[in-house]
């Protein structure tokens, strides 16, 4: 069995340590970074007990030591590079498990309204029998989270479910704590998906 953790680090240096370090704590194999701290003046991020995989906005640490054998997946994806980071692992004697981690939040900047995930070319990212897609689809949906008020973004997250008759890995407990304007909830915004 591959242990993966994911995590939203909001740019944070100390919350991507936290994030390495409950790996460590944990005996994950791999953990997802989301907004990892962003490379400043040539210093980057780095922890003694994992190999980082890097894009711009999402990040792959696999343990050192772990006995994977690792390789990194390209070309999954049309024009959302920076957002998606895939990694095929296997140990010796198991088969080969993809893990798919997506950042999948519009970029205002560019003035499209498309999302990343939207560009992924599914066919070639999701090996059947073989895949974890962990996600922060941003998306609102019944199917995941029985306590939704009002679904959101979640059309295309619970397409490729449907689809690729993927099963949902969490457990019900909130993924996201939120405050707006006084007000404070609770969502399930980032599943981890698997066939």
């Amino acid at each position: 069995m591959i242990r993966v953790i994911q995590h939203y680090c909001a740019m944070s240096y100390e919350w991507t340590i936290v994030a390495l370090e409950t790996g460590v704590e944990r005996r994950a194999d791999i953990v997802c970074l989301q907004e990892p701290v962003r490379i400043r003046e040539e210093i980057g991020i780095s922890h003694s007990a994992y190999e980082m995989r890097k894009r711009k906005r999402v990040r792959s640490a696999i343990q050192k030591g772990s006995g994977l054998v690792v390789d990194e997946g390209t070309d999954l994806s049309r024009g959302a590079n920076e957002d998606v980071i895939a990694t095929n692992v296997k140990r010796r004697g198991e088969k080969i498990t993809r893990i798919v981690y997506v950042y999948d939040q519009e970029h205002p900047q560019s003035g499209k309204r498309e999302r990343p995930a939207g560009k992924l070319n599914r066919q070639r990212v999701i090996r059947q029998g073989g895949t974890v897609l962990a996600c922060d689809f941003n998306a609102h949906s019944r199917l995941r989270d029985p306590t939704c008020q009002g679904q959101r973004n979640a059309a295309f997250c619970e397409c490729v479910i449907d689809e690729n008759g993927l099963v949902i890995g969490n457990d019900g407990r909130p993924t996201r704590h939120w405050t707006r304007e006084d007000q404070e909830g609770e969502s399930v915004t980032h599943p981890t998906l698997a066939n």
